[in-house]
């Protein structure tokens, strides 16, 4: 993977995968997680490059790709950022935070909260002039949940919990979260005011779901997450493989 990444035609560009951006995201998520685990910090100084270049106006948004990004992949970037506040991963002084920075990404997303078709929920893409604007898809509702219920365990702040209650039920109300069968539709469509269903299979649509319902499940019983940690290194350790296991990337609609 970090081969790859040297590798690449865009290496002057840090965090810049050829071809994609949201990828970036996804790798530093993983590379965070590895450091934690093992203590190997060899990547490290690469993971703050390329996360700290690509964070916009402090909201993973940045101006040279924004023209044609989608709800997804913004939110990817904010699931690795939260992920180096968890588990403390190093900052750069002069730098906003982790925790900042996910915040940045929650912010500019929920005021696209789309009431304007299928009572709420998020477009896969973000203008009107893109391709899939008027789908409404899992892993963009499914990543903002992910996010929010972190955020709320994080910070103990009920406004991220409100949201991630907010889309959990209103996914259950669409065929991208089927209570019934726990089927995850990875797709459904304005024009249908949400009741058709593509049925492509991803983990990762699984994966942000499970993820966010087991932190929101925390947020209600442990006292705090800062002492997570300090109670239970092999707890913290357990989540985050869990996470590691259902957010394999298999391929994205």
């Amino acid at each position: 993977m970090i081969d790859y990444y040297n590798a690449r035609d865009s290496k002057d560009i840090p965090g810049k995968f050829d071809g994609t951006w949201w990828e970036g995201g996804s790798m530093f998520m993983i590379l965070i997680q590895y450091w934690w685990l093992t203590g190997d910090s060899q990547f490290n100084d690469a993971i703050q490059a390329g996360m700290y270049w690509q964070k916009g106006d402090d909201d993973f948004f940045p101006s040279n790709y924004s023209q044609y990004l989608g709800n997804d992949d913004q939110v990817f970037w904010g699931l690795a950022a939260i992920t180096a506040a968890e588990v403390n991963f190093p900052e750069q002084s002069g730098q906003p935070s982790w925790v900042s920075l996910a915040q940045g990404v929650f912010n500019t997303q929920v005021p696209r909260w789309d009431t304007s078709s299928c009572h709420g929920g998020m477009r896969w893409q973000i203008w009107p002039y893109q391709s899939g604007y008027t789908t409404k898809n899992a892993i963009s509702n499914g990543g903002l949940f992910q996010l929010a219920a972190r955020l709320a365990l994080y910070t103990k702040n009920a406004t991220y919990a409100e949201w991630a209650e907010r889309i959990w039920d209103w996914s259950a109300t669409t065929p991208l979260l089927k209570q019934k069968n726990w089927n995850i539709a990875d797709s459904t469509t304005c024009e249908t005011q949400c009741t058709d269903h593509g049925d492509w299979q991803w983990t990762y649509n699984y994966g942000t779901f499970i993820s966010g319902a087991g932190y929101m499940y925390n947020y209600v019983w442990l006292p705090s997450f800062n002492d997570l940690p300090k109670a239970s290194n092999d707890n913290l350790a357990n989540l985050i493989l869990d996470q590691w296991n259902c957010l394999q990337v298999e391929g994205r609609h």
